[in-house]
């Protein structure tokens, strides 16, 4: 396949799957409306970066692998199920503060690489990948599709996503929008929290095959 299809290809099916609800989007909500800007940036940044262990393995054909492996599908979802799992509790558990209703920038700054991380994590250990990937890697690589060209679809899926998620943070952490949740910054927490602990449970109860 030309790569200039290729690219046609996976622009549109990618963003139908960056714009679907899900456990990045939940996330980016949540940091954005609690956090500000910044953390909803960085954590599309750690998303957009997570997106990056999917294409590796998806290059080197292990996605068909764990596709059709019963034992590292389970593995997969018992690691992602779990994280949005311990994510959800600790959002439930979220408690008012007495800072809370003030700018939250100044945190993101401190706890930069942890905001990252807390995106990364969120995306790479997301259980649906594989197969999603597989499906689309089906489409547009073949034996013959030079290294080259994966880079390059690798890398304009990963800027597809970043540029989604930095245009949720964009529109959440606009002043009128943000003045109308920064009171109930807690309520946000609890509320995304228990969107994460259904997530979690609903990828543990799916069938792995």
């Amino acid at each position: 396949m030309d790569i200039w299809q290729g690219l046609i290809i996976i622009t549109a099916v990618h963003l139908l799957a960056a714009a679907s609800p899900g456990p990045d989007f939940v996330l980016v909500s949540q940091q954005s409306l609690v956090h500000g800007k910044k953390a909803g940036i960085l954590c599309s940044i750690g998303i957009a970066l997570g997106l990056s262990v999917h294409i590796v393995y998806s290059a080197f054909g292990l996605a068909a692998i764990i596709a059709s492996s019963s034992t590292a599908l389970w593995a997969i979802k018992l690691l992602g199920g779990g994280y949005l799992i311990y994510l959800g509790i600790k959002g439930l558990r979220a408690r008012a503060s007495a800072t809370e209703g003030a700018p939250q920038e100044k945190s993101a700054e401190r706890s930069a690489w942890k905001t990252v991380g807390l995106g990364f994590l969120c995306n790479a250990l997301n259980p649906k990948a594989p197969l999603y990937f597989v499906a689309l890697f089906t489409v547009v690589l073949s034996a013959a599709t030079p290294a080259l060209h994966i880079a390059i679809y690798g890398a304009w899926m990963m800027l597809i996503q970043l540029a989604w998620f930095s245009l949720v943070t964009f529109i959440l952490s606009n002043p009128k929008v943000t003045r109308k949740f920064q009171r109930l910054g807690h309520r946000i927490d609890q509320l995304t929290g228990l969107a994460m602990l259904i997530l979690g449970i609903k990828v543990l109860a799916t069938k792995a095959n």
